[in-house]
């Protein structure tokens, strides 16, 4: 309570405007106090979680005020839409488990929901990409932002995509000038298996169009992501945290037409 009081006293600008903070959750317990401490700001915070089974449900539990669902997991679209309809209030703050507010961002958020400014709709936040505990400059990650505080009333999620999901806004769009950390690389295996389950997951997207993957997508698409990333948006500078990322991004390229051949083959 005191935290939310002083955070509402450094504002420069007068509350007027309430904030629901949303998560959806599996297995985050590496990070999910951190995440909840970082947005005890909001006025309201829902967690939608797809039946953790490693401790995350008892360390949510154990943080007073936070309204907690379990729900199964279908894919992420439908897991954040739903979680967004669960929203009582218009502002939404939608975050990952493995990112961050700093605390020039918050009060950055803070000040910009009770501006009142009814023409723009969402703020994109630019994202500071951890490797471990360094930060990663360049491989493509230098200019990544993403939708993270939005007006629930004008948007919603595009239903053909179910990785990386798409906001669709009815407004003007804004971008925050404070960076989003975000705690994604934890190590090899960790961030492999997340670059392979999103390419799994792609496929699945992929499905209905009519085509089948053959060279050119096992070869020439994965290579043009590693280039692309690695010497293009200098990840060369990354050092050897540039080629791992680098790397494990065309890793995810190659499996999301690996899982489409599968597929093909069932149909």
């Amino acid at each position: 309570m005191l935290k939310k009081i002083e955070n509402y006293l450094t504002a420069k600008k007068p509350k007027t405007n309430n904030i629901t903070a949303l998560l959806i959750t599996y297995n985050e317990i590496e990070h999910i106090d951190a995440v909840l401490e970082n947005i005890d700001f909001a006025d309201e915070i829902i967690v939608v979680d797809s039946f953790s089974t490693d401790g995350t449900v008892e360390r949510i539990k154990a943080h007073s005020g936070v309204k907690f669902i379990q729900r199964e997991f279908k894919n992420y679209t439908d897991q954040k839409a739903y979680a967004m309809e669960q929203a009582s209030n218009d502002w939404i703050l939608f975050l990952d488990a493995d990112e961050r507010l700093t605390p020039e961002l918050r009060k950055e958020v803070i000040e910009t929901v009770n501006t009142n400014n009814e023409e723009i709709s969402a703020y994109y936040f630019y994202r500071t990409f951890m490797f471990k505990k360094e930060e990663l400059r360049y491989s493509g990650w230098q200019s990544d932002k993403n939708y993270r505080l939005f007006k629930k009333s004008k948007v919603n999620f595009t239903k053909d995509r179910i990785v990386h999901e798409t906001l669709v806004v009815n407004g003007k769009s804004d971008v925050l000038k404070h960076r989003l950390i975000h705690y994604s690389y934890k190590n090899y295996e960790d961030y492999k298996s997340k670059m392979v389950k999103y390419g799994q997951m792609k496929a699945i997207e992929e499905l209905p169009k009519n085509y089948s993957p053959n060279a050119y997508h096992f070869i020439v698409r994965p290579s043009y992501k590693f280039i692309n990333h690695y010497i293009l948006r200098l990840g060369i500078l990354d050092g050897k945290k540039g080629l791992i990322i680098c790397y494990l991004n065309a890793l995810g390229v190659y499996s999301r037409y690996k899982e489409l051949k599968r597929l093909r083959k069932q149909h």
